[in-house]
């Protein structure tokens, strides 16, 4: 279950509560029942390690995955073309 942060309006007090994310958010505090307003905290979940980028895709170059950068994408190599009339006869060489 997820772990909320909650402040209190009254006595600035901040507290944590487990919660389901299904639940609704806590709207007074437990201790002077003043209004309570949920913070937003860092999460404490990170990915390290070789292969991921920022956005959470696995890297398919080892230099890309340690500079954090995506990996270029290499272009596949021109097809030879079999007829002899040479490449101006060939539909990809129009486009």
């Amino acid at each position: 279950m997820p772990v909320y942060e909650y402040e209190c309006s009254d006595c600035k007090k901040i507290f944590e509560v487990q919660q389901r994310m299904a639940d609704k958010p806590l709207t007074g505090c437990p201790e002077c029942e003043g209004s309570v307003k949920k913070l937003m905290s860092m999460s404490s979940f990170q990915l390290k390690g070789g292969g991921w980028y920022a956005d959470g895709y696995a890297s398919t170059n080892q230099s890309a995955s340690s500079t954090g950068k995506p990996a270029e994408s290499k272009s596949a190599p021109a097809p030879s073309c079999p007829a002899s009339g040479g490449c101006g006869q060939c539909p990809a060489a129009t486009s």
